[in-house]
């Protein structure tokens, strides 16, 4: 049993007919196949399951760079809605030194009646 797998190792590593001296001269050369091109030939049904696979991970990463730049948009809204109010505050500091405590506190007031009208 071990003599005919033996033999058929051999059998497959020698081409089945001696080919001769090539055309070219360039005897050291291996041996090449032709180029027969496989790239298109997937059935209709691979396609469709890949195109839909493609379209399901294209969905997903849209909706993940969504979630990404909502997140980024809230950072900055946070960081400017901070910078505002350190902004009013120093303001308010300042009046504060000039005029009464009162007055600037009354002054708030009406300041966040006009916002509100306003918005």
């Amino acid at each position: 049993m071990s003599d005919q797998t033996n033999g058929a190792v051999v059998a497959e590593t020698q081409p089945s007919k001696p080919l001769g001296m090539r055309k070219n001269g360039k005897q050291w050369h291996p041996v090449k196949k032709a180029f027969r091109p496989t790239a298109g030939l997937k059935s209709y049904e691979k396609r469709t399951q890949e195109r839909a696979l493609m379209a399901q991970v294209k969905a997903k990463e849209k909706e993940m760079k969504a979630e990404k730049e909502e997140e980024r948009k809230l950072r900055i809204q946070a960081l400017k809605d901070k910078r505002a109010r350190k902004e009013e505050k120093e303001r308010y500091e300042k009046m504060a030194e000039t005029m009464h405590k009162k007055r600037v506190e009354r002054l708030k007031r009406k300041e966040k009646r006009n916002k509100l009208l306003n918005s």
